[in-house]
């Protein structure tokens, strides 16, 4: 089965001279690291087995956010440190979609408007919350940008994992949001309604949408997700997941693409084929502006209010053991304790023995 970075070698200059005016400098660079992407371009290591004397290279990776093949270990690392922030409360799982009247303005703006989407969104939900009949208090917020459908269709929206509760305007008390519920759908989406339309006139684009998309309702979904681990679970696949992975690529045939995905309303698989130009056009719309920082975390769940979030790990789960962060000086220890794991043959499974380093090739000016 073909990888992405195939498609990309071979149809991506293709691309590039048709749409060479146009394209974004995020998704020249993700185009040229996952062509590279574990290929002697970025060098890596010369290994050779000591029973079947075979030679095995081993290639750097491009850690490009957008590549399918560099994500996995960052998300199990990030999965870990998460766990132990969370609170023994309910969490809940709201999501924010930016309508379709907005969406050809947030293509050709992304850095603005997908801030204008976490900012409007994460203020909504807090004003909601300060009402004494919900929470009366400040929520922690964790969101995760996400981009696209399950067939790479555009579909811009933000998940936040929320634990079921706030904290007081004293700062002093945890205030319990009841059970499997905290928020009303219909006046959070008319708040986030709000919220957008003032900051989109900070912003200077307020004329570039009809006037007709804030008398449309707008689509805010809020669900109870049970124990933070079960919520973490869930959400973590967002935080590094790519908009296709490869092994969900089944062919690459006389320049046209077939990939499988999941339907989200029936939950079957389904499968769909477009020209190789259409596919990565698709896939390039779901590359983040460089820099841009997908994950964003508010409230109780911010890392300056670590503390409070520790004492309050403490009150409510009095009888538990904490998780401890470690410090830095054994932070350090570790890593000079830590050493690489050892790479074997892929015939025989003998260590291998390391040769030499290829060095990276240096590209033009």
């Amino acid at each position: 089965m073909p990888e992405l970075a195939d498609i990309l070698r071979l149809h991506g200059p293709a691309y590039l001279a048709t749409y060479r005016d146009r394209l974004l400098p995020s998704h020249r660079r993700a185009i040229r690291d996952i062509c590279a992407c574990r290929t002697a371009v970025l060098g890596g290591h010369l290994y050779r087995c000591p029973q079947c004397q075979q030679e095995h290279y081993q290639y750097h990776s491009c850690k490009n956010r957008h590549c399918p093949k560099c994500q996995h270990e960052q998300a199990e690392r990030w999965l870990k440190q998460q766990r132990a922030l969370l609170l023994p409360v309910p969490y809940f799982l709201a999501t924010f979609t930016l309508p379709e009247g907005l969406r050809r303005l947030a293509r050709s703006h992304q850095r603005v408007l997908y801030a204008l989407l976490f900012q409007a969104s994460q203020q909504a939900l807090q004003k909601l919350a300060a009402d004494p009949k919900y929470v009366g208090g400040t929520l922690g917020l964790m969101g995760v940008l996400q981009t696209w459908t399950r067939d790479l269709r555009y579909h811009p929206h933000v998940h936040y994992l929320i634990p079921g509760g706030g904290l007081s305007s004293d700062g002093l008390t945890w205030r319990p949001a009841r059970c499997n519920y905290l928020l009303p759908e219909k006046p959070l989406a008319q708040i986030f309604r709000a919220k957008f339309r003032a900051l989109l006139k900070q912003a200077g684009l307020f004329d570039e949408v009809s006037p007709g998309l804030w008398r449309q309702n707008w689509v805010v979904d809020l669900l109870a997700v049970g124990s933070g681990e079960a919520a973490l679970k869930y959400l973590a696949p967002y935080v590094f997941r790519v908009a296709l992975s490869n092994r969900n690529l089944l062919a690459l045939t006389d320049g046209q693409v077939t990939f499988r995905y999941r339907d989200s309303q029936t939950q079957t698989p389904q499968t769909t084929t477009l020209p190789a130009g259409q596919f990565i056009g698709r896939f390039l719309q779901h590359v983040l502006p460089r820099g841009f920082q997908k994950v964003r975390t508010f409230g109780l769940l911010h890392p300056k209010q670590r503390d409070h979030l520790a004492r309050f790990q403490a009150h409510l789960q009095p009888d538990g053991p904490l998780p401890v962060e470690p410090s830095p000086a054994a932070s350090s220890a570790q890593r000079r304790v830590c050493r690489p794991a050892a790479v074997r043959c892929p015939h025989c499974a003998c260590e291998l023995v390391h040769l030499r380093q290829i060095r990276r090739r240096r590209g033009p000016p």
